[in-house]
């Protein structure tokens, strides 16, 4: 071990015998001093189950080598996930808040201490609720953003985190089977999680508003909600030879029925935390024009892993047929925003991995717990705008991009015109950061246009619920009649006109 390796290992254990360590706890459900208003734990006690489900007849990517001619027929076996649902649960509810989650190292077991109660009855009366999928990086596991889970369940939504075969501390394998399985697994979590909800005999009977899902990812799970979203990947990552083997990532390809098949009118919204595969040349301007429901991304503009300015922030400006927002966190790196807090058992120094445990979970810059909450305000603005239909919430979202320049102006507590601070932040308290928006410029390849006809040539993208403008709609601009309109358009969303182009 190098002197540095053992320097900070020795500080680490002697914080933690000496309990000085905030984090000796483990707690997952902490508020900071300052943390935005939507971070806040909602109105709803949360309750928190197990489940072990399996995929019949997947194909066995683990069994493909290039090495080898490709069996005929293609290795198949029933891929089982391991599943944690966090629910509004009975407000009577008490009993164990406590979680068993491993280490990176895959080895160690430690406790995570929440407000989530094990096996708590589901609420009566209320609901249903929207379900929210989380999917873990590589490798991860399904509490690796258990902290997010919990606290967007107790605003009302059901949450399902899973455990990626392959993928997980325990399984990790070869990355072809993630390249090729994480959205296969979330739309079948999804079609699980819709049977659940319409079994009288299950626990979540009538919990699920299905028709009004999302998908949110880190890392390797924000690749996987690309690919749900619409995003189609290219030839060139097809063809890696360290990726899945015989090609078989083509299932997921642009403008392929596979891909398309895909696609699910129940996924309203998505969410990606530092997406990887953009820097790598995963998609291009026709794949990434193929996302057909609003995302928002999360970065930290020093990533260097999934990249930013050619990664993450590349595939925020290819999305073009969406409204899009990128949440950016100045300095951080490839975890800004998504792994739980550090557990104390971190911080030590792994041999075999060849660095601390902790590293995993924090970053070099930002406080994990400071970004945690941002992600629970953003997240659940976002959350409650495109699947509750909840306009207020759209106002947190609707933000000067700079946070530094934002101005903080309240009279009797009521904001005057020159006040810019973003909303739900406290004064001073939002810094280091920034938030975009792009709008659609692209016409959706999700949408409908089989009644444009009886329609005035609007369509319907029953991914969003809207409907999608004629096609000779130019960023919302119809300028069919420019010919006798002097080149002026108009603009049916905003009910004005738009200048000749």
């Amino acid at each position: 071990m190098s002197a540095r390796a053992l320097l900070a290992t020795t500080i680490a254990a002697v914080l933690f015998l000496s309990g000085v360590t905030v984090q000796a706890a483990n707690r997952i459900d902490t508020q900071l001093p300052g943390a935005p208003e939507l971070a806040a734990y909602g109105s709803y006690t949360v309750g928190v189950r197990t489940y072990d489900v399996v995929n019949p007849g997947q194909i066995d990517i683990l069994q493909l080598d290039n090495a080898e001619p490709l069996p005929d027929p293609l290795p198949l076996y029933d891929r089982p996930l391991t599943l944690e649902v966090w629910y509004p649960a009975d407000a009577t509810a008490t009993g164990n808040t406590t979680l068993r989650a491993y280490l990176r190292d895959g080895v160690t077991e430690v406790d995570l201490q929440g407000r989530a109660i094990r096996d708590a009855a589901v609420v009566q009366n209320d609901g249903p609720f929207p379900l929210v999928i989380i999917s873990h990086g590589y490798p991860g596991n399904r509490f690796l953003l258990s902290h997010l889970a919990e606290n967007i369940a107790s605003d009302g939504f059901v949450v399902v985190s899973i455990d990626h075969t392959d993928s997980t501390y325990r399984t990790q394998a070869a990355f072809g089977s993630t390249l090729v399985n994480r959205s296969l697994d979330q739309i079948f979590v999804l079609n699980e999680m819709e049977s659940m909800s319409a079994d009288s005999g299950s626990a979540l009977y009538g919990l699920i508003d299905i028709a009004n899902s999302a998908v949110v990812g880190y890392s390797m799970g924000g690749y996987g909600a690309v690919i749900t979203a619409g995003g189609g990947v290219t030839q060139t990552s097809i063809d890696y030879p360290w990726g899945a083997a015989h090609g078989q990532l083509a299932i997921h390809k642009a403008g392929s029925v596979s891909h398309h098949a895909l696609l699910d009118a129940r996924i309203r919204t998505a969410v990606a935390f530092a997406p990887w595969g953009m820097s790598f040349g995963f998609w291009d301007a026709e794949g990434l024009a193929g996302i057909g429901v609003p995302m928002l991304f999360v970065a930290g503009s020093e990533d260097d892993v999934s990249g930013y300015e050619n990664g993450i922030r590349a595939i925020w400006e290819g999305a073009t047929s969406v409204e899009r927002a990128l949440l950016t966190f100045d300095n951080a790196n490839h975890n800004a925003g998504a792994p739980m807090p550090p557990p104390a058992e971190s911080f030590v120094f792994n041999e075999t991995l060849g660095f601390n445990l902790s590293e995993h979970y924090g970053d070099a810059v930002w406080h994990t717990e400071r970004m945690n909450n941002i992600s629970q305000h953003f997240v659940t603005a976002w959350l409650r705008k495109y699947l509750k239909g909840d306009g207020d919430a759209a106002t947190y979202l609707d933000l000067i991009p700079d946070s530094n320049d934002g101005v903080y102006d309240l009279v009797d507590s009521v904001p005057t015109e020159t006040h810019t601070y973003w909303k739900g932040f406290a004064d001073r308290t939002a810094k280091g950061m920034h938030f975009e928006w792009l709008q659609a410029t692209g016409q959706s390849p999700l949408c409908d246009y089989t009644d444009a006809d009886s329609n005035g040539g609007w369509g319907w993208n029953p991914y969003t619920g809207s409907s999608c403008p004629p096609v000779d709609v130019v960023d919302n601009c119809d300028y069919s009649d420019a010919d006798i309109n002097n080149g002026w358009g108009w603009d049916p969303v905003l009910d004005t006109s738009c200048p000749p182009l």
